[in-house]
């Protein structure tokens, strides 16, 4: 086995572009909290056994170290009659686990000895975590954002995705938080990311801006739904130019009537959401709004959620937060069709031409 490589060789953070193939080797409710960016989650130990280790730690670190040997062994056996079986000889992935010591070193080590070119990641996902905080508070600085304002149902996370089909870069922080931005916006039996996760996807979303074009983002508020959103980015956002997109009222309530559909069809779900605007508005508001909902009339508690609830809320809000709004870069009308969402995104293209850093 001339070719083979005893000691894996170990790279920075900084170096994470060149190896595109990454293996996560700590446990699944590791991996699931945050990991890097396309790794894949082949863990030596499992969540259970990660766990047995920790116990039988605490009395004896030689039979933990024992058994957690045996576990990892066992473990890396089925890897390699399983999913690197097909693997070719210059396969070369990157490797790490925690901090980047016994578990990745031990997948790295048979790797190596069979000949893989396996990579071993320096400081593991601690490092990368580490690396992923500072650069979030400096990377904003480095682009330069148009806001997206209006208000709620007015379609601002429509013409992101229109601006996007065009080619304009985006960074829409309510599809990375699987979040709508509002008491309702989490969809019934979905989940948001963790804070650590919606950080590492936006990280990876800034890092691949070009910084001599415009950025679209959404005038969003501190935190989305449970999610803060980074601070140095918020406070970029906050002092760069804004289009303002209206949409009349009528036509407001029936894009969100679409969009919120879920809420049409289960009822119940929606007067649950409800609940949670009583310290806000009232039991005796609340209770009308539930009451109107389950007659059949979500039509009018959503044209009076927007106009007594959101919108009063909404503008504070924005010309507080977002004083670009004060003199948008433009006001961009629309209709609620399909012709008039496209037309709003070349608007919203043409203007940020004009922007100002």
């Amino acid at each position: 086995m001339s070719e083979r490589h005893a000691v894996s060789s170990r790279v920075t953070v900084d170096a994470l572009a060149a190896f595109p193939e990454r293996i996560d080797v700590r446990s699944p409710a590791e991996f699931a909290l945050d990991h890097l960016p396309g790794a894949v989650n082949m863990p030596v130990l499992d969540d259970a056994e990660r766990a047995r280790i920790g116990t039988l730690y605490t009395g004896s670190a030689f039979e933990a170290r024992r058994l957690g040997a045996a576990l990892v062994a066992r473990n890396i056996a089925l890897m390699l009659d399983g999913a690197f079986a097909d693997k070719a000889r210059d396969w070369q992935p990157l490797v790490y686990c925690w901090r980047g010591g016994q578990r990745s070193g031990s997948l790295g080590l048979v790797l190596g000895q069979i000949g893989f070119r396996v990579q071993v990641l320096d400081g593991g996902y601690q490092a990368f975590r580490r690396a992923v905080v500072a650069a979030l508070e400096t990377l904003p600085a480095t682009l330069s954002f148009v806001v997206v304002g209006g208000t709620t149902g007015s379609g601002k996370s429509l013409l992101l995705r229109a601006l996007a089909e065009r080619g304009e870069q985006v960074l829409d922080l309510e599809a990375l938080a699987n979040h709508r931005g509002s008491v309702l916006g989490l969809v019934p039996g979905e989940t948001q990311p963790s804070q650590k996760a919606f950080d590492t996807t936006v990280w990876d979303a800034l890092r691949r801006f070009d910084p001599s074009r415009p950025v679209f983002v959404e005038s969003e508020s501190a935190k989305v739904g449970d999610l803060r959103v980074p601070p140095a980015l918020l406070a970029r956002m906050r002092a760069s130019p804004c289009l303002w997109l209206e949409l009349p009222v009528e036509a407001r309530v029936a894009l969100l009537m679409r969009e919120y559909d879920f809420f049409v069809r289960d009822v119940d779900a929606f007067c649950a959401r409800l609940d949670a605007l009583r310290v806000l508005r009232g039991h005796e508001v609340v209770n009308a709004w539930q009451e109107a909902a389950r007659g059949g009339r979500i039509e009018s508690v959503v044209r009076d959620l927007l106009v007594a609830h959101y919108d009063p809320i909404y503008l504070q809000s924005i010309r507080r937060n977002f004083p670009g709004t004060a003199a948008p870069l433009a006001r961009i009308a629309w209709d609620g069709s399909e012709d008039g969402l496209h037309a709003a995104a070349a608007e919203a293209a043409a203007a940020s031409l004009t922007r100002t850093t």
